[in-house]
C-alpha cells in the first residue's frame, strides 16, 4: 500500500464514523424535540428556590444571581447580546443593557422556553437614544433557549454570546428563575 491509499482509507473511515454519529445524533435530536413539545415545564426537576427580591446580572462574569434579603440564593451562567461590551444604546446594536430595571411581564408563550420581560428602555435610555437620533430598541428579556435548540437544556456555561441583547439562561434555569421571580422584581445589569 502506498501512503496515498492509506490516507484515502483513513479519510473514508473518518467520514463513515462521522456519518454514523450524525445519524445517531439526528435520531436523538428527534426524540429530544418530541420530549420538549410534550413537557415544556418541569417544576419537579428542581428544588424550589426562595422568592427572590432582586436579580443581579454581571455581564463580564457571565452570570445571573438571584438574591433574597441580600443573600445570593442561586447563580446561573448566561449568554448575552452578540456584541456584549458596553451598554445598549440603540436598536440593533446587539448589546445587552446596563442599569437598573424591573421585571415587568412574564411570557409563557415565547420563541424561547419561558421569558421574563425587562423594563428596558427606561427614561435615560430613551433620552440617550433620542440625542443620538436613534431608536433605543426594546423587547429585552431573560429567557431560556430557543424552541428549536437541540443541545443541552442547562449548559454549565455558554461558549458564545448569541442573543440580540437579551440575557439567556438554560431551560431548567429559566424554570427556576420563573418560579422565584415576580413581576416588579428589580434587576440590576452591571458591566
Amino acid at each position: 500500500m502506498t501512503g496515498k491509499e492509506t490516507g484515502h482509507r483513513v479519510r473514508v473511515r473518518r467520514w463513515l464514523r462521522l456519518a454514523g454519529a450524525a445519524a445517531v445524533l439526528s435520531l436523538l435530536g428527534g426524540l429530544h424535540a418530541q420530549a420538549r413539545t410534550t413537557a415544556p415545564l418541569t417544576p419537579a426537576a428542581f428544588h424550589p428556590l426562595p422568592r427572590a427580591d432582586r436579580i443581579l446580572v454581571l455581564k463580564r462574569a457571565r452570570k445571573l444571581e438571584l438574591i433574597e434579603n441580600g443573600r445570593v440564593v442561586k447563580v446561573f451562567p448566561i449568554a448575552l447580546g452578540e456584541n456584549p461590551i458596553g451598554a445598549k444604546r440603540l436598536q440593533g446594536d446587539g448589546k445587552t443593557p446596563e442599569g437598573v430595571y424591573t421585571v415587568d411581564a412574564r411570557q409563557s408563550q415565547s420563541r424561547y422556553h419561558l421569558a421574563l420581560h425587562i423594563s428596558y428602555p427606561n427614561a435615560d435610555d430613551r433620552a440617550a437614544a433620542a440625542a443620538a437620533h436613534h431608536a433605543p430598541g426594546g423587547d429585552i428579556e431573560i429567557h431560556g433557549l430557543p424552541n428549536w435548540y437541540m443541545g443541552p437544556l442547562d449548559p454549565v456555561r455558554f461558549d458564545k454570546d448569541w442573543t440580540d441583547g437579551c440575557i439567556s439562561v438554560g431551560d431548567r434555569a429559566i424554570e427556576q428563575i420563573w418560579a422565584a421571580v415576580a413581576v416588579g422584581t428589580p434587576i440590576e445589569i452591571r458591566p
